[in-house]
C-alpha cells in the first residue's frame, strides 16, 4: 500500500504497511534483547562490587520510576518533533546510556544512568505501540499485535539468553547491548517518512486517558503487576513447594513459551470479535482459575507445567488484547496519548506487583503467592463484568 511521503494518519489505512510494521517491531525487539541482558548483567555486577540488595533492588526499581515519568512527556515530543525523529533520539540516548554502566564506576552514577536508560526505552515503547496500531488496519490489528508480542517475547529471552553467553566481564557485554539498540534505528531511519503524523495535540489531559479506556489500562496494568511479581517471586514459591532450582527455571521458561505461542492465535481471534472486552475478560477469569489451581497442582511438575503453559498465554494476552481494544477504540493523538497512558499503567502494575505479592507470602506463606496473583485476575474480571453489564443496559 502505498503512503505519502510526509506521513500517514493514523486510522486511515485499509492493509498492512510492513515498512511501519518491520520498522517498529525491530526497534523495540532490539531494545528488549538490551533489556533482558541488562537487568541480569547489572544485578550481577552490583553483587560482585559488594552493594547491599536492599540497593540493588532500589536502583532497579528506577526503571519503573522512568516509565512513568517518560509517559507523560512523550506524546508532547512525538507532536514538536516527530513520531521518527523522536525514537531515533531515544534510541541514541538508551544506547549511550547502556555503555555509560560500564564506564560508571560510583555506584550513586547509576541512578541517572538507569533513569535514562528506561526512560528513552519507555519512549520507544509507547511511539513503536502508537506506529503499529497506526499500521494496521481494524480487520487485522490483533494478528499485527500478535506478531509484535511474539518478536518482543523473543527479544525479551535473547538477552538472558546473551548473557549466558557473554558473562559479566569486560565491556563486551555493554558493548552488545549498546549495539543492539543503535541498531534499532536502522528501520527506523529507513520507514522514517512512513511515521504517523500527529496533526492535533490530544484533546484531554493525560491521566485522562487512563480511565477513557479503563478495560484497556486496567488490563496491561494487572499483566504489569502479575509478570513483574510472578517472574521476581515465582522460583522462590517452586522451591519452597520442594521443586529443585532447576525445574523452577524450567517452569518459568514453559510460562515464557506459553507467551509465546499463544499471541498470535490469540491475535486473530480477537479480530474476529468487535467487542474485545469479553475476550480480556475471558482471559482474566483463566488466569484466575489457573492461579488457584497452582496450590492444588504444586506437588506434580507435570500438571504445573500444563497450566503455566495456558497460564502464560493468558498473561500476555491480556497486553496484546489490551492494546488492540485500544487501538479499536481510539486514533490520531488520542491513541498516542492514550498508548502513554497505557505503558504508564503497565510501569505502575510492575512496581505494585512484586510488592503486593511478596506480602501475600510473608502474611499467608507461600501459598500467598497463589493467593495474590488470583486476586489481581478477580478484581478484572469483576471490573470487565461490571464494564459488560453496565455498556448492555445502556444499549
Amino acid at each position: 500500500m502505498s503512503q505519502p511521503r510526509n506521513g500517514t494518519t493514523p486510522g486511515d489505512v485499509e492493509e498492512i504497511h510492513w515498512p511501519s510494521l518491520v520498522a517498529a517491531v525491530s526497534s523495540i525487539s532490539a531494545v528488549g534483547i538490551a533489556i533482558g541482558l541488562g537487568l541480569p548483567l547489572l544485578s550481577i555486577i552490583l553483587e560482585k562490587r559488594g552493594i547491599p540488595s536492599t540497593l540493588i533492588g532500589l536502583n532497579t526499581a528506577m526503571a519503573g520510576v522512568a516509565a512513568m515519568a517518560a509517559a507523560p512527556i512523550t506524546t508532547k515530543l512525538a507532536h514538536k518533533y516527530g513520531v521518527a525523529p523522536t525514537m531515533i533520539w531515544a534510541v541514541v540516548i538508551s544506547a549511550i546510556s547502556a555503555l555509560g554502566f560500564y564506564y560508571a564506576q560510583d555506584f550513586w552514577m547509576w541512578f541517572p544512568l538507569r533513569f535514562a536508560f528506561h526512560g528513552a526505552t519507555t519512549t520507544l515503547f509507547i511511539l513503536s505501540e502508537f506506529w503499529i496500531n497506526a499500521a494496521s488496519p481494524p480487520s487485522k490489528r490483533g494478528f499485527v499485535l500478535g506478531i509484535y508480542a511474539t518478536v518482543l517475547s523473543f527479544g525479551f529471552a535473547g538477552g538472558p539468553l546473551l548473557f549466558s553467553i557473554l558473562g559479566s566481564d569486560g565491556i563486551l557485554p555493554f558493548a552488545v547491548g549498546a549495539g543492539a539498540v543503535l541498531l534499532a534505528a536502522i528501520p527506523i531511519y529507513i520507514a522514517r517518512y512512513e511515521s504517523p503524523v500527529l496533526e492535533e495535540k490530544p484533546e484531554l489531559h493525560f491521566m485522562r486517558y487512563v480511565f477513557l479506556v479503563p478495560t484497556a489500562t486496567a488490563a496491561v496494568f494487572i499483566f504489569g503487576a502479575v509478570e513483574a511479581g510472578g517472574l521476581a517471586l515465582f522460583p522462590i514459591y517452586a522451591v519452597r513447594a520442594s521443586f529443585t532450582e532447576s525445574q523452577a527455571a524450567l517452569l518459568l521458561t514453559v510460562m515464557g513459551i506459553g507467551n509465546v505461542i499463544f499471541q498470535i492465535p490469540v491475535g486473530l481471534l480477537s479480530d474476529r470479535m468487535k467487542d474485545k472486552r469479553s475476550l480480556l475478560a475471558a482471559m482474566a477469569f483463566m488466569g484466575l482459575i489457573g492461579s488457584l489451581m497452582l496450590p492444588v497442582l504444586v506437588h506434580s511438575w507435570i500438571l504445573m507445567a500444563t497450566v503455566l503453559l495456558f497460564w502464560g498465554g493468558c498473561v500476555a494476552g491480556l497486553y496484546t488484547v489490551g492494546l488492540s481494544h485500544l487501538g479499536s477504540r481510539l486514533t490520531g493523538s488520542d491513541l498516542a496519548a492514550a498508548n502513554a497512558a497505557f505503558v504508564f499503567c503497565y510501569a505502575v502494575g510492575t512496581v505494585a506487583g512484586p510488592q503486593v505479592i511478596g506480602a501475600a507470602i510473608d502474611v499467608a506463606g507461600n501459598d500467598g503467592f497463589a493467593w495474590a496473583i488470583a486476586g489481581f485476575f478477580g478484581l478484572y474480571a469483576l471490573l470487565s463484568a461490571v464494564r459488560l453489564l453496565f455498556l448492555r443496559k445502556r444499549a
